[in-house]
């Protein structure tokens, strides 16, 4: 397995600093990983044109160079859903500039974590969403579920969205988003029971939520098969 796609049960529930964790992780195991925004809707003016703040956390994360283009092929300006900033851009998100950009990464490093944007369904474009992207690539899924209120519907509609695609998907982290939610426990324990994939990990409110302080809270063995 070279890469795997780093999925949410919706926005704002820490995908980045998951997939940042994720490589943290790799490196220091010694293995070699770098990062990848596919999509990116909000970026701003950077020294190569628009740019992600996810993208570049991934970058610093990783322990791989790689040109910006590479790790965030597509990005867009206005932070709204992607397939409207592509749309009122003038963009097409093609599923082949993306896959170009994944394979260049591919042979860069021997792990390539591909966070992507918004939820699973998230739209793309008219034809075209989050959830095509694991299979154009041939990649496995880790679903990050964001503690909150509502998180059990949220996770559990998600987890069977992703099967029903025919993706496989190797596991899900609890990640702590809301630090005043009542019954975390049960929550996490009814998921653990519910998702048929292993839990991947338990993620903590962090005040700074370095790369290299997540990663202690995840499990990488099944990723590393």
């Amino acid at each position: 397995m070279s890469g795997v796609f780093v999925t949410g049960t919706d926005t704002g529930v820490g995908k980045t600093e998951i997939a940042a964790g994720l490589l943290a992780g790799f490196k220091a195991r010694g293995i070699s990983a770098v990062g990848m925004k596919p999509v990116a809707s909000g970026c701003t003016p950077g020294d190569d044109g628009l740019q992600a703040d996810d993208a570049i956390k991934l970058m610093a994360a990783g322990s791989v160079d790689a040109p910006y283009d590479e790790v965030n092929p597509i990005a867009l300006a206005d932070p709204i859903a992607p397939h409207i900033a592509a749309g009122q851009a003038g963009v097409d998100v093609r599923l082949g500039h993306i896959r170009q950009a994944y394979t260049a990464l591919a042979h860069r490093a021997e792990r390539v974590v591909v966070e992507g944007v918004g939820g699973w369904r998230v739209p793309l474009g008219p034809a075209l969403a989050v959830s095509d992207l694991p299979d154009a690539l041939g990649i496995p899924v880790v679903l990050v579920v964001g503690l909150r209120l509502g998180c059990l519907n949220h996770s559990l509609l998600t987890a069977e969205s992703i099967r029903a695609r025919g993706v496989r998907l190797l596991g899900w982290i609890a990640n702590e988003v809301d630090p005043d939610m009542r019954a975390k426990d049960e929550n996490i324990a009814t998921l653990a029971a519910l998702i048929d994939a292993p839990t991947l990990g338990v993620v903590p409110r962090l005040d700074l939520p370095k790369p290299e302080i997540v990663a202690e809270y995840l499990n990488l063995e099944p990723l590393l098969r």
